[in-house]
């Protein structure tokens, strides 16, 4: 039987960015030392909250690698590597791999809106041109395609294929998927307010974007879910909400990386098409910090 890939709270890590454009890896660093000293799972680099989206290839490759070696092995790495572009997709998995990162983040190739056929064929390809561990991404709001749980028992008898960041919020997709594929294929909530009772329905822990504030938290809801201490879990989940909700009052990473900046964490601005948060957002995010305590 395969060992999950990580278990408890993984932070979708943001990348810092100069006011220039340029990746601002000091803050970076810094950003990785406060993760691993709050005693977070692992860290997920190159994700969504990463701005992968707007990074050339060349800076995709080389935050990877900043990042697997200022990690140096005190956590697992997960390295996004997703495309629309199997080739590319491929490209960056190898990249990522030579880098030292312990496992893949593949989201389903967005835009395309491949059949279910289509996307056995490209997590197959892919797993059969690296050697680390693949969770897949499943996250259809963003990508327009979901996985089926007839996919996931399909691409689950494949040893490379770790399990699945589930960010579909579907929770008969989450029950029909554990069903078919048993304790074999891992599971990990990609949704900051659904961590509780998707770890209740079998899930190993969490990708979290809140973890780059709360990273204690985090680690704490999800450990205590592992240790089946559902009911304080469950109070942790409730008492956090309304921070939760003010991170996703506009698209991620905007709020998280807003976020930061007013606690003084050097996050920079963010990369067109995405841009600042409008005042009454902005003003929403800062009551819920207030509220919180995370902002005086």
């Amino acid at each position: 039987m395969r060992e999950p890939v990580f278990s408890g709270a993984c932070t979708a890590i943001v990348t810092p960015f100069e006011e220039s454009g340029a990746v601002n890896y000091d803050a970076f660093g810094t950003l990785i030392e406060e993760q691993i000293e709050a005693g977070i799972d692992a860290i997920c680099v190159c994700g969504t909250t990463g701005e992968s989206a707007t990074m050339s290839i060349r800076e995709h490759i080389a935050v990877v690698e900043y990042c697997v070696k200022k990690v140096a092995h005190r956590v697992k790495v997960v390295a996004g590597a997703g495309s629309n572009d199997t080739s590319a997709a491929v490209y960056l998995s190898q990249h990522a791999q030579d880098s030292g990162a312990d496992a893949l983040l593949l989201v389903t190739p967005y835009y395309n809106k491949a059949t279910q056929l289509g996307l056995v064929k490209h997590y197959e390809y892919i797993a059969d041109r690296v050697e680390l561990p693949i969770i897949l991404y499943n996250v259809p709001s963003r990508t327009g395609v979901s996985f089926t749980a007839e996919t996931y028992k399909t691409l689950a008898q494949n040893p490379k294929i770790n399990g699945v960041k589930e960010a579909s919020g579907n929770f008969s997709l989450l029950a029909h998927t554990r069903f078919l594929c048993g304790d074999d294929f891992y599971i990990w909530s990609g949704n900051d307010d659904q961590v509780v009772p998707m770890m209740s329905l079998g899930a190993k822990g969490v990708i979290s974007v809140a973890a780059n504030i709360v990273p204690q938290v985090m680690v704490k809801m999800s450990h205590l879910c592992l240790d089946n201490d559902f009911a304080a879990a469950s109070e942790l989940q409730i008492n956090w909400m309304d921070f939760i909700d003010a991170l996703f009052v506009e698209v991620n990473p905007i709020p998280i990386k807003t976020a930061l900046d007013l606690i003084g964490k050097a996050a920079g601005p963010l990369r067109l098409p995405l841009c600042d948060m409008t005042p009454e957002h902005l003003e929403v995010l800062r009551s819920s910090m207030v509220r919180m305590g995370l902002l005086k």
